[in-house]
């Protein structure tokens, strides 16, 4: 006889990992900028990204099965959007990160110079 054992639930640490690996793709992360200013269909969004449409198919999947996006059918047209006000302000504390962390190195690339120029 065989005892039924809950799955083991998901730890937290791997589920954030897997939503930055989701996020780790140059195409997915402008698709989400974009969406950041509003809703789009897919043919403004490839207007704006220049990748086959096929590639861009695969792209939005991925950020849909991860729950970052999601889509309507508006007569021939699917719209996207963002599916949570919280994705705009992950993008936007990247965006905050990234500025802090090249003002940072810009610093030390800066001390760098100075010391290399030092006789």
């Amino acid at each position: 006889m065989y005892a039924y054992s809950e799955p083991m639930p998901t730890p937290l640490y791997v589920a954030k990992a897997e939503l930055f690996r989701t996020l780790g793709h140059p195409v997915r992360i402008r698709v989400l900028e974009l969406l950041q200013e509003r809703p789009r269909p897919v043919h403004e969004l490839l207007a704006q990204i220049d990748i086959e449409p096929s590639s861009m198919s695969q792209q939005l999947a991925v950020l849909r099965r991860a729950g970052v996006v999601s889509s309507r059918r508006n007569g021939r047209d699917v719209i996207y959007s963002l599916s949570a006000d919280d994705v705009s302000a992950l993008l936007t504390s990247a965006r905050t990160l990234l500025t802090s962390v090249l003002t940072d190195n810009e610093v030390l690339v800066a001390q760098l110079r100075s010391e290399a120029a030092a006789p």
